[in-house]
């Protein structure tokens, strides 16, 4: 690694710890209904849209009335998204005529943009007009984000209050996520992505003469709005097909940055949030811990396999797959950024990764998106993660566990674990059923090891709401649109709706004092326990499938066999 590379890696990580803090205060200022910045003139509108809505926006909910609120509301996305793609021949702002999409791949669409995956078995600018785009998936963009951060602050609420089963009021969690935390930061990234070339336009497509005297199209479209919110709100999903590789979508170094910056944000924000509203800052500055090292980890490993000869193509480093003008080490930071985020964006085609740095990717995302994960999945499945902890702990020193004061009692440890091992489930039946039927078998275009890699990433991107791909699956069939879309649903509401079971059963609880002989959820201890906790489940699930892939295909490449 250069110097400079020590620098982007350096300036990268100050900026994220400087702008957290900033960043959580202010969000627990907002979702706590005092007075913040904003307050002024976006409390006038506030009341508007309770009005217009005629939400009571002084009604507590129930964590049922809270998860029914949430469910029926997706649900109407998803009709919204997938009527505007079955018609889309007939909506406005569709210079280039694009047809309607087939039922299978719009119901896929509809499903991955609704659970925050932002998978794509197609390409934007082939196939979506500007209205779809930007009123249907853009749209979803905002809503889906703001669907994890409120299911995150109904956990906090149920950790942190005392023998009160009212926890909030969903509909006034979305409206105030939307608009003082989402809009304006789109909007501030928008602008600043916009300055650095990336295009905001409805022209139609553009048609020009090469340098070889060929004629190429230009696509054009709405590209800055939709990619602010893209990685603010841990969509990933790209307005064109090659997501941020495409010099449109990512222009220069300083959007790169701007962009993974944003993917990182407020996940890592919201951590800094609990802290405050837990007033457990001790305890979030562990979870800060865990998610680091792990990250840390994982991007050290990565630049170096990525740097290491590839004997199999003959490379002395690996640039395969990726844009030169980012390079090797802004392309494996954007990669584990965005699979330790749930993201699912990629500025470098991932199956031309290296195996061990492309498995590190996987591994991240097959770990349950918790290393700063998407925005408020990732935190209520690290807190997840951390009620699985302490019960643990319980058992080894044969007290009741508690966490934060509240006793971990067997609904919670059961609903904790249906909403850790379902995802997991998801990805290895899934990948079996995929090895097993000949038409899934067909949509690879690698065998081997290389072949069981882009099968499970396909089935973990989706199960995980990740979104990213390997690029060497045609995912574009009936098999893939169907079964990843029921994956994706598994794994967004198949976890949702224990968390907030968990929030709601915790909710009625007393506080107990801490005593000592109490297992204190800060410090180094704690730190390594959960570390152990995370790794271990990981390391039993999905151990063999890693070996049999990433792993095996790492040998192989050393013998000079590719696939």
């Amino acid at each position: 690694m250069s110097t400079i590379d020590f620098w982007q890696i350096g300036f990268f990580c100050l900026a994220l710890l400087l702008a957290t803090p900033v960043l959580g205060s202010y969000m627990a200022r907002v979702f706590q209904g005092e007075k913040h910045v904003f307050s002024t003139w976006g409390g006038a509108i506030e009341k508007l849209i309770y009005r217009i809505a005629f939400i009571n926006n002084s009604e507590q909910m129930t964590w049922k009335r809270y998860a029914s609120s949430l469910l029926i509301f997706n649900l109407l996305g998803f009709f919204v998204v997938l009527f505007l793609q079955i018609f889309q021949s007939k909506g406005p702002l569709n210079p280039q005529n694009l047809p309607d999409l087939p039922w299978a791949l719009a119901f896929n669409t509809a499903v991955s943009f609704v659970t925050n995956t932002n998978w794509q078995a197609y390409a934007g600018e082939t196939t979506l007009s500007y209205f779809t785009q930007a009123c249907g998936l853009g749209v979803q963009n905002f809503l889906s984000a703001a669907t994890g951060l409120s299911v995150l602050l109904v956990l906090i609420r149920g950790i942190i209050q005392r023998e009160n089963p009212l926890l909030g009021n969903f509909w006034v969690d979305m409206t105030r996520a939307v608009l003082y935390l989402f809009l304006p930061l789109s909007i501030l990234l928008a602008l600043i992505l916009a300055s650095q070339g990336v295009m905001q336009n409805f022209a139609s497509y553009v048609e020009v003469q090469t340098l070889e005297n060929l004629t190429q199209i230009l696509p054009m479209g709405p590209v800055a709005s939709q990619e602010a919110i893209k990685q603010l709100g841990s969509n990933g999903g790209g307005f064109f097909g090659t997501n941020s590789a495409h010099p449109f979508e990512n222009p220069s170094a300083l959007a790169n940055f701007f962009s993974m910056l944003a993917m990182m944000l407020i996940p890592s924000a919201s951590l800094y949030m609990f802290g405050l509203l837990s007033k457990a800052r001790k305890h979030a500055a562990a979870l800060y811990a865990v998610i680091i090292i792990l990250f840390g980890t994982m991007l050290i490993f990565g630049i170096y396999e990525e740097r290491q000869p590839n004997n199999s193509l003959g490379l002395i480093e690996n640039l395969e797959g990726k844009e030169t003008r980012l390079g090797v080490t802004n392309s494996v930071l954007w990669a584990m950024t965005t699979t330790a985020t749930s993201n699912g964006s990629v500025n470098a085609m991932l199956d031309s990764f290296s195996p061990l740095a492309g498995g590190l990717a996987l591994l991240q995302i097959l770990l349950g998106e918790i290393i700063f994960g998407g925005v408020g999945s990732g935190l209520y499945g690290l807190l997840l993660f951390t009620i699985l902890a302490v019960f643990l702990s319980g058992l080894m020193i044969g007290r009741t566990p508690e966490y934060l004061g509240k006793k971990i009692e067997s609904p919670d440890i059961q609903l904790t674990l249906v909403a850790i091992l379902l995802p997991c489930a998801v990805v290895l039946i899934g990948s079996s059923i995929s090895l097993l039927v000949p038409a899934a078998r067909e949509s690879l275009l690698n065998t081997g090891p290389h072949g069981l890699s882009e099968i499970l990433y396909a089935w973990g991107s989706a199960a995980n709401n990740n979104g990213s791909a390997f690029a060497g699956l045609n995912s574009n069939t009936i098999f893939y649109n169907i079964m990843l879309a029921i994956a994706m649903i598994l794994g967004r509401f198949g976890v949702i709706v224990p968390v907030l079971a968990i929030a709601g059963n915790l909710a009625t609880k007393k506080i107990s004092p801490t005593t000592q002989g109490s297992f204190l959820t800060h410090g180094l201890t704690f730190v390594l326990f959960l570390l152990g906790v995370i790794l271990i489940i990981g390391a039993l699930t999905f151990m063999p499938a890693l070996i049999l892939g990433p792993v095996a295909e790492y040998f192989l490449m050393n013998l000079g066999v590719s696939f």
